[in-house]
């Protein structure tokens, strides 16, 4: 790709040498760095990236994008920006040929619940016949394939080239898991998202976000960014939930457990094996326990019906849905004692 093209869209303040050279891949890890790359230098809280500009030349790197500009190496290129952070996303979309223009990709975030959702969406739309991906705290999926994960949502370098290996493998379809830290780092710039799930907020994360106030503006920042095509759905249940999406373009819903919404539930049973719900005026058998739960599936069930999908489909397929191991993962054993395994915290 040339670096012209990796450039569109993003905000460049001065470009120092040739644009128009040929590149290999990006990075923001100048160990990574081989023959062509782009490096970008980035100023993050544990190490400034401006630092290796020099390792990455050594390593093979082309082109440098940087907010501070070095002394010049002959035959490098050097792209000024204001902030590097925020750029990373973009270039990464551009490189990888955009994939979630190609897909429909949806995010949940919120302190709990996120795994369960995302990998409940991931199960359902592969058992009704569609190729789907999943970017989870527990494993990624592209597809059937399991590849192996370290953050709740990666870097915006490996998010990219594992959507577009769920494009190239023809997935219709990604969930992922969207922390606030992920937010906050501009980790999931560039991405086109079709939809938004808010699960709850708790005192989670302080140590990273120093007040309560942050974490819920780092949250309800992701629904500020999603598009009018898009639609967000919130929890009603939850006192932030509203906050969430009252200044979000996209088309708002909300699923409740205890009051009106759009997507509602009760409880009409409830065993160790699973529970009987009502959900939108019809009943269903889960094998899922915990009133908690019951907003997971509704955020499920909500989710599943603004992607197009037949309500009383979704019921069907929620019905064969299993609980995420070692999610509140309810096991009897043979003697008729039931032992609860749950590892979230």
């Amino acid at each position: 790709m040339k670096l012209l093209d990796l450039l569109k869209g993003v905000a460049t303040l001065d470009i120092k040498g040739n644009a128009d050279v040929d590149i290999t891949g990006v990075n923001i890890d100048s160990r990574k760095v081989t023959d062509g790359n782009v490096f970008i230098a980035v100023k993050g809280s544990a190490a400034d990236g401006h630092s290796y500009i020099g390792k990455a030349i050594e390593q093979g790197a082309r082109a440098i994008v940087c907010e501070d500009v070095p002394e010049p190496v002959d035959g490098i290129t050097y792209i000024q920006v204001e902030n590097s952070e925020q750029i990373v996303g973009q270039m990464a979309t551009n490189f990888y040929g955009d994939p979630t223009s190609k897909l429909k990709l949806v995010g949940v975030t919120g302190t709990n619940g996120k795994t369960t959702i995302a990998t409940v969406l991931y199960n359902m739309f592969r058992s009704m016949g569609h190729k789907a991906g999943l970017l989870s705290t527990v494993v990624n999926y592209v597809d059937g394939e399991a590849v192996p994960t370290e953050q709740t949502t990666p870097d915006p370098i490996t998010l990219n080239e594992l959507l577009a290996r769920m494009v190239e493998a023809g997935c219709e379809y990604a969930f992922m898991e969207v922390s606030s830290h992920a937010i906050v780092q501009n980790r999931i710039g560039g991405l086109r998202f079709a939809g938004g799930l808010f699960t709850n907020i708790t005192r989670d994360h302080l140590d990273y976000h120093k007040t309560f106030e942050n974490y819920i503006k780092a949250k309800k920042l992701f629904f500020d960014r999603l598009p009018r095509e898009a639609f967000a759905i919130t929890n009603a249940d939850d006192r932030n939930g509203m906050v969430m999406t009252q200044n979000t373009q996209a088309t708002v819903k909300t699923y409740s457990v205890q009051s009106p919404a759009d997507f509602k539930a009760k409880i009409i049973e409830c065993h160790f094996e699973g529970m009987y719900l009502e959900i939108n005026g019809r009943e269903v058998g889960v094998q899922f326990i915990g009133k908690f739960n019951v907003s997971n599936l509704l955020a499920v069930y909500g989710a599943a019906v603004m992607l197009g999908k037949d309500p009383q489909e979704v019921l069907v397929a929620l019905s064969t849905m299993k609980p995420v191991n070692g999610r509140f993962e309810a096991l009897r054993s043979p003697k008729g004692f039931t032992a609860i395994v749950d590892y979230a915290h």
